[in-house]
């Protein structure tokens, strides 16, 4: 093929990562599956190449300065790339943890909104409900003549609202006009004696126009003032009551006042609807919507434990017990407990006394001094910071804004009231909106935006979320088709999308959406590559391209490229399974429970006050269409309540009348597919403990005993054994500035990592470096004589991971290989009864084989006396699973409720149920 082809991206020599010098053409202007086995290449030949590549180019055309500022794309290793062009990558990783994201500021619809409100939005008293109203000049006289006699206050002009800048001239204007005071930043001053502003620095900058008392005789003046206030404030002006009672700040304004409760309100802007900006923010929470508080579950876990036998894990050391041990005495003789008293046998009153505080005694209370300690050194701060919750905020009980911005109101509607409906509810209201007058015209282009966006939402099957959500409560999948949606409303043309699995998450209901979704990126002149294992979307593609035949080493082959057609008569992996030719089976038998955990009146985000039993002893999925309430039900009531019974953090539990059966459980254990590691030290080899057994072994060598060699030696991670020149990496990166940072192989120990002392110790004629280079798969036959090592390399190769090396870094995994290495360190476990995993969309990164893997695997935690709970959408695992939960019938406030419970077979009988359709 003519490799200057404009109708196709062509790739020569592609040797990243596993890739085995691949060769092939993509189709642009297509849609274009790369499927194939966990860890086969195809996220590194979708991202590492075709997007990086892309990416590179672009920022390679920048200039020199430009680039020291933006992210550096590594060179992937490939001898040829045409036919690129620019490429957007929406990938699930990137699901952002900041608290301050929101469905609506990431899709930019909360930037339409703002305007939306400002511009349409009328102003209504919080306290008596009324429209507010603009106020006269004289109506602000007799507001402030009626204050009480003797009172001192200042009339202040509103200048500068948090902005950047040294305000040079601002304050030179003043004084030329002959005004003699400002406050900048609360802080009075004269204008011959203002600091010099941090130009980076925001500031408030408030003009002083007059200092009074109240007393007979000065309304003249005063309506001067007043009038002076309100012509440099732009028809605002603060009144400052100084000393007295009641000090502090009114804002007023000939703008809008409430006539019967004399509540002024401020200028109706954009700003005053952002919770990220200090003009709309909760003062409370910044705008977060929550705060932090200690909970004394937290502080004190074990509540069998005495003060003495350190009870209160802050103070769990001598020092603590000797500062604080005579005033617990004190209050322990009022309240009848001694400090070898267990906790658990304190009274309401004395658990009450402890932790907040006892007048009586002088007892300030753990909670108070914990707090005290937040706001003192920030290093104890952070060690602090395992024994807090979060809840909602007190003041805007999580609406994160100012009680001014939420009584605009269009319509029925203040701006919280809109973004906590459903994104289908909220398309609904705006169309059945009507504004008259000049309204109108101010309303048509905004209209027209918000409902484009949020339609655009409805299109890839995420109706049921809404604006305020939190980004951080999302699936990877709704945050990867969350930005799918901002790229429909861009509208750009011939550019390449590059997605990953975009169909996790789903329901099968919903598939067609998201293939119409991808359908309209690509008819609009666009390349959407897509990485993905879902059936109907591989059979939906142009083009498919299988990367296999197996995972790690053993994949990194074309095992075929072309129509879906073709595909079906291939003799492929993933050939076989669209034929049928390979299937997973379900079992013959389904397992009876040994018990249940009983959740009573569960209300939790959208569930309908929920009463449900979940079996022990067996393996439940948790189904239901897309925002049914599967994550609500499992993750933030059931998990995070038994992480809160065992002393562990669980940020905001869900909502439940009470839990029932949890005796039986002892730990419970989230498996997701997160890295085992943050950091190329982490491997399968370090996680799994296999590499403590591998040290032992080397340590007991003839070698080792005649010098004296520990386990210790062994280790890349401490000095000793370690190559000091690398400090264990076995390569050294090298700072580029403006080009991506390069990474040399250590010229000292040639990239293995230790000394030339260690590695001459050898085993079996293996040095340690040898060793870690090892397949899981080598290493069984290596370590055959070793039981103890054999059984937890079984356990790897049991999970299908036999093509993995020990020494592997961490970054390098799969998601879905991570999550089986977690697995196994479990599966290595004689014995689990009492143990509860939980396991949210495992099928992620999957390929139809490995369902049937990790199918397998699952069974055989339950079969070790586990329970296992999977909140899955694949109809494979529905099917093996011994127990159903199918929530819905809908999404969102259509969700909530139980729809059908029971084996499969009675889910596909039950007629309501959704999921039972598909199953068929």
């Amino acid at each position: 093929m003519n490799t200057t082809d404009s109708k196709s991206i062509h790739i020569e020599g592609a040797r990243h990562h596993n890739l085995k010098d691949l060769t092939l053409d993509i189709p642009r202007e297509k849609l274009v599956v790369v499927c194939g086995p966990s860890g086969s290449g195809k996220s590194t030949l979708a991202f590492d190449i075709v997007y990086a590549e892309g990416q590179r180019r672009y920022v390679e055309s920048l200039s020199a300065y430009a680039r020291q500022f933006l992210p550096q794309m590594d060179k992937p290793d490939v001898d040829k790339v045409e036919g690129l062009s620019p490429a957007i990558s929406l990938e699930q990783q990137t699901a952002t943890r900041n608290p301050r994201s929101t469905v609506g500021t990431v899709t930019e619809v909360y930037d339409f909104l703002r305007v939306f409100f400002a511009r349409l939005g009328k102003f209504y008293c919080p306290s008596c409900g009324k429209p507010i109203e603009a106020q006269t000049t004289d109506e602000i006289v007799q507001t402030v003549l009626a204050m009480e006699q003797g009172t001192k206050f200042m009339l202040l002009a509103p200048l500068v609202e948090h902005q950047k800048g040294t305000h040079k001239d601002l304050f030179a204007k003043l004084k030329k006009d002959g005004f003699v005071r400002v406050r900048v930043g609360g802080e009075l001053y004269s204008l011959d004696e203002v600091p010099e502003l941090e130009k980076n620095k925001k500031h408030t900058i408030d003009l002083v126009v007059d200092r009074l008392v109240i007393k007979d005789g000065i309304k003249k003046r005063l309506a001067d003032s007043v009038e002076l206030a309100l012509e440099k404030g732009d028809e605002r002006m603060i009144v400052s009551v100084v000393g007295g009672d009641n000090p502090g700040d009114t804002f007023m304004s000939t703008l809008s006042t409430c006539p019967s409760c004399k509540i002024s309100m401020p200028r109706l802007t954009p700003q005053l609807f952002s919770f990220n900006s200090p003009q709309g923010a909760c003062p409370t929470c910044n705008g977060i919507g929550s705060v932090e508080y200690f909970e004394p579950d937290l502080i004190a876990p074990n509540k069998g434990l005495s003060l003495n036998e350190g009870g209160v894990i802050p103070w769990n050391n001598a020092t603590r017990q000797r500062q604080y041990g005579p005033q617990l005495k004190k209050l322990g003789q009022r309240h009848d407990f001694t400090l070898d008293t267990p906790l658990d046998r304190f009274s309401d009153k004395a658990w009450e006394a402890l932790f907040f505080g006892d007048r009586t005694t002088g007892w300030p209370g753990v909670v108070p001094i914990l707090e005290y300690g937040r706001e003192q050194a920030g290093v104890w701060d952070h060690w602090t910071a395992r024994f807090q919750q979060s809840k909602p905020c007190p003041s805007c009980e999580g609406a994160r804004l100012k009680p001014e911005a939420l009584a605009v109101r269009v319509a029925d509607k203040n701006m919280v009231e809109f973004t906590s409906m459903s994104i289908q509810r909220a398309l609904e209201w705006l169309e059945g909106l009507e504004f008259s007058g000049h309204d109108t015209l101010i309303s048509e282009p905004l209209l027209k935006e918000l409902t484009h966006r949020l339609g655009f939402m409805v299109n890839v099957g995420l109706e049921y979320l809404s604006l305020g959500r939190n980004m951080a409560t999302l699936s990877g999948g709704e945050a990867q088709r969350i930005r799918l949606a901002s790229q429909l409303g861009s509208g750009l043309v011939g550019v390449t999308y590059v997605l990953d699995e975009p169909s996790i998450g789903l329901h099968p209901r919903d598939n067609q959406r998201l293939i119409d979704t991808l359908r309209s990126l690509q008819r609009r002149g666009n390349t959407v590559l897509v990485v993905e294992h879902d059936e109907p979307t591989i059979r939906e593609a142009d083009h498919v391209i299988e990367i296999g035949p197996s995972s790690g080493w053993l994949g990194g082959e074309i095992v075929f490229q072309g129509p879906v057609d073709q595909l079906l008569k291939a003799d492929s992996l993933t050939g076989k399974y669209l034929r049928g030719d390979l299937f997973i089976a379900p079992p013959k038998t389904r397992r009876k429970p040994t018990g249940h955990i009983s959740l009573k009146k569960v209300q939790t985000n959208n569930l309908k006050d929920l009463d449900v039993d979940i079996p022990l002893g067996v393996m439940t999925c948790v189904t239901g269409v897309s925002g049914s309430g599967k994550s609500s039900l499992v993750m933030d009531s059931l998990y995070k309540h038994l992480l809160l019974r065992q002393g562990q953090k669980a940020n905001d539990p869900g909502k439940i009348g009470g839990i029932q059966g949890i005796d039986k459980i002892e730990k419970v254990i989230s498996i997701d597919q997160s890295p085992i590691g943050r950091t190329p030290r982490s491997n399968p080899a370090t996680y799994t403990k296999i590499f403590d057994e591998i040290r032992k072994i080397f340590a007991g060598a003839k070698e080792s005993r005649t010098r004296g060699y520990q386990p210790g030696r062994f280790s890349f991670n401490v000095k000793g054994g370690r190559c000091e020149a690398c400090k264990g990496d076995g390569q050294i990166r090298v700072e580029m500035h403006f080009l991506p940072d390069v990474y040399v192989t250590c010229e000292t120990c040639k990239g293995k990592r230790y000394n030339a002392q260690t590695l001459e110790v050898e085993y079996r004629g293996k040095n340690i470096a040898d060793v870690l280079n090892m397949t899981v798969r080598q290493a069984r036959e290596f370590f055959a004589n070793h039981p103890a090592l054999m059984r937890k390399l079984d356990v790897l190769a049991d999970v299908g991971l036999e093509y993995v090396r020990l020494g592997q870094p961490a970054t390098t995994l799969s998601g879905g290989e991570a999550q089986r290495i977690k697995i196994s360190r479990e599966l290595g476990k004689r014995s689990l009864p009492g143990a509860l995993y939980i396991l949210d969309e495992p099928t992620t990164g999957l390929h139809m084989h490995e369902v049937g893997k990790l199918i397998r695997v699952l069974h055989q935690l339950v079969d070790k006396n586990a329970t296992v709970i999977v909140i899955e959408h694949n109809t494979d695992v529905i099917m093996a699973s011994d127990h159903v939960i199918d929530l819905g019938p809908g999404g969102g406030e259509h969700g909530g409720r139980i729809v059908a419970s029971g084996t499969p077979e009675e889910i596909i009988a039950n007629p309501e149920s959704v999921t039972g359709k598909f199953l068929v």
